[in-house]
């Protein structure tokens, strides 16, 4: 029973809206907070004495192309995606359980609505009724419990979608538990976790929780497109171009719920990692939008007139250390070298100081369980004498990054530190072509990490023991343990109090440099429309338009 006051009303709904109302809990927060556990958007606006906002700016316009600047990439089984833009291309035709908005609350597109038990144990998710997939079979209550099936089968490799379902899983078989997904009726799934999990509905809107019908067989999705989105593909030239084309002989359900789909066309064209190329397809006209625009660049695009929206994330970069190799796998080693760093300078010669210094323990400000603690010290001579102590302070370091202009000087601004502290270091860029193919195994690299609404959710993906993307090989008992206590509260200031001591152990394991926490930008030209920057990448197709 949910015991709730109305439907969709959690008890703690009233509580975060009286923290909200007092002051202590800003809008974003309380909008993930409440939504997540089955509040609508315009319910939980309702609660705080808003309006929820309109979707579309003015009056949307049908037709037309919109042409993005966007690395294209090969696509493969969604539960493994690792990158973003693979799900932005098949988010076409491969919709999702839920959505996460700009504004932080969390919306229901194939589901029209879920409820959390009081202590979010037992979750019942309601199938939106309607809806239909391409080749005309209905979409129903199985579709649902078959993909959450598929996320949790741990023993598919590069399978991250385990990691967002471990309430659900037997962690001796590595697949769902028996009775942990129960299909109640054709439009109703309930979900009985094995203890409270405040991140489970949050973790289906994430990029690889796309929807697959049931004859999918776990290659490339675009072959055979069967989906309930409003596009097919209809080019897919990886490392060139990939097209998106209204599919006219299939009706989408979301017309009527949220409008659109407006644009007949969609078009990613791949100019590869140079930001200089995205300048040069814009001012000849080949370009209507940019998928991200960095560093100087951010100017450079402002001076061509284009309109500019930016999303403040916990988008960020992780320099780190992988345990399992020789001489990361020393914790004195790894601190040495992070204390020789000043992430403040990092993030002004690598990003152009468009951010926030981060603290090296992947938990954000923005953060609803974040935990400020004391500033790290900085210290490169005391770091040469700490590296010197170890028995390394000869010993080469090879800092790795792919060529991505923002990445790459971030990278070259950390190198400049260390030996400007006396250490030996060189560094290596490789293509990303090569750099994603092994980017889980180097030992001393740079990779940049998408915001997750939750800080627990990104540890638990990055850090948790074991887990599918855990490229440092962190393995830590007790911060297991103490971030599985803090997945379970749904307070998130008692939450905070566990991730304190997360954070503590994160940065006393020396587990990663990581410089700062970046705003994000897109430009677009002065007609596109619905387009703005998505904290998490996310591209909601249906809302995007261009005026005539």
């Amino acid at each position: 029973m949910t015991h709730q006051t109305k439907p969709g009303l959690h008890p703690a709904g009233l509580a975060y809206a009286a923290e909200h109302k007092a002051g202590t809990l800003d809008r974003r927060e309380f909008l993930t907070r409440t939504t997540a556990l089955g509040l609508t958007a315009s319910a939980a606006y309702g609660l705080i004495g808003m309006a929820s906002p309109a979707q579309a700016e003015g009056h949307a316009q049908s037709g037309g192309t919109l042409r993005m600047q966007m690395e294209t990439k090969a696509l493969k089984d969604p539960r493994t995606y690792d990158w973003s833009e693979l799900a932005n291309f098949s988010r076409g035709w491969l919709e999702y359980l839920v959505e996460y908005n700009r504004d932080g609350s969390l919306r229901g597109m194939l589901l029209e609505s879920w409820e959390a038990n009081e202590n979010a144990t037992v979750f019942t998710l309601k199938v939106r009724p309607g809806v239909t997939w391409n080749n005309g079979d209905a979409f129903t209550a199985d579709d649902v419990a078959r993909n959450i099936t598929g996320w949790c089968d741990g023993n598919v490799e590069g399978n991250s979608m385990a990691t967002r379902m471990v309430s659900l899983i037997d962690s001796d078989t590595k697949t769902a538990r028996d009775g942990a997904i129960v299909v109640v009726d054709d439009m109703t799934v309930q979900l009985n976790l094995t203890a409270p999990d405040i991140t489970v509905m949050i973790g289906m809107a994430d990029y690889p929780a796309a929807i697959v019908h049931a004859d999918f067989d776990g290659g490339d999705p675009s072959e055979n497109p069967v989906g309930t989105g409003p596009y097919l593909p209809t080019q897919n030239d990886v490392g060139i171009k990939q097209v998106l084309q209204r599919n006219a002989d299939h009706t989408w359900w979301g017309t009527e719920v949220y409008g659109g789909p407006y644009l007949d066309t969609i078009e990613y064209i791949d100019y590869g990692t140079d930001p200089a190329a995205y300048i040069s397809g814009a001012e000849s006209g080949e370009i209507d939008a940019t998928y991200q625009t960095v560093g100087d660049f951010v100017d450079i695009f402002d001076g061509l007139g284009w309109n500019k929206s930016e999303a403040v994330t916990a988008a960020t970069l992780c320099v780190r250390f992988n345990q399992l190799q020789e001489p990361y796998d020393n914790v004195a080693v790894r601190r040495a070298l992070q204390k020789a760093v000043d992430n403040s300078i990092i993030l002004e010669l690598g990003y152009n100081g468009l951010g926030t210094t981060a603290e090296n323990h992947h938990v954000c400000p923005i953060h609803p369980e974040y935990a400020e603690l004391p500033p790290q010290i900085v210290d490169p001579v005391a770091a040469k004498a700490e590296l010197d102590e170890a028995g390394h302070g000869d010993t080469e370091f090879e800092l790795i990054s792919v060529d991505d202009a923002w990445v790459a000087a971030s990278s070259d601004a950390v190198a400049a530190q260390l030996r400007d502290a006396g250490m030996n270091i060189t560094r290596t860029v490789l293509p990303g072509s090569t750099f994603w193919n092994d980017w889980t195994k180097y030992p001393f690299s740079a990779t940049e990490w998408n915001m997750r609404p939750l800080g627990v959710q990104v540890l638990a993906l990055a850090y948790r023991s074991g887990e599918a993307w855990n490229e440092t090989a962190f393995s830590n008992a007790e911060f297991d343990a103490k971030l599985a206590e803090a997945m379970a509260i749904l307070d998130a200031d008692k939450r905070s109090e566990v991730m304190a001591d997360v954070e503590k152990i994160m940065q006393d394991e020396g587990v990663m440099i990581q410089p700062f926490w970046r705003s994000i930008f897109r430009h677009m030209a002065p007609n596109v429309r619905g387009t703005d920057m998505h904290p998490t990448f996310e591209h909601h197709h249906y809302k995007w338009w261009v005026e005539a």
